[in-house]
């Protein structure tokens, strides 16, 4: 069963947008935090924003201003608007769900569901 399932990435110039979408099953839409996580091959996957059952938001100071965090309660998805992209938001994106996110960004233990991830490639 699939219980995170993401989609929109894609490649970009940088100053460009994209905007994730992630489809959550049932089971975890409206119980759990929702958030976007991003990894780098060979580093070590970062929170990049969140959005709890309260609609509270949080982003890392890196996307601050130029992610948004947003979910359509009627399709059950969450996305991620994401504009100026430059070269180091190139990352593959995973969606991510959490028990509790607390107005903060969960902490990599803290979650408990992850979706298979989408890339996105942005060029300079």
């Amino acid at each position: 069963q699939v219980l995170l399932e993401e989609s929109g990435g894609g490649s970009v110039q940088s100053g460009g947008s994209l905007r994730l979408s992630c489809v959550a099953s049932e089971y975890i839409y409206g119980s759990y935090c929702l958030a976007w996580f991003r990894q780098v091959a060979g580093q070590k996957r970062e929170g990049v924003a969140s959005i709890d059952t309260d609609l509270s938001t949080s982003y890392s100071d890196s996307v601050k201003g130029r992610f948004t965090i947003s979910q359509d309660n009627a399709k059950r998805t969450l996305f991620l608007e994401m504009n100026n992209l430059k070269p180091e938001d190139t990352a593959m994106y995973y969606c991510a769900s959490a028990p509790v996110c607390g107005a903060q960004l969960p902490p990599l233990i803290a979650v408990a569901y992850w979706g298979q991830g989408t890339q996105v490639n942005v060029s300079s």
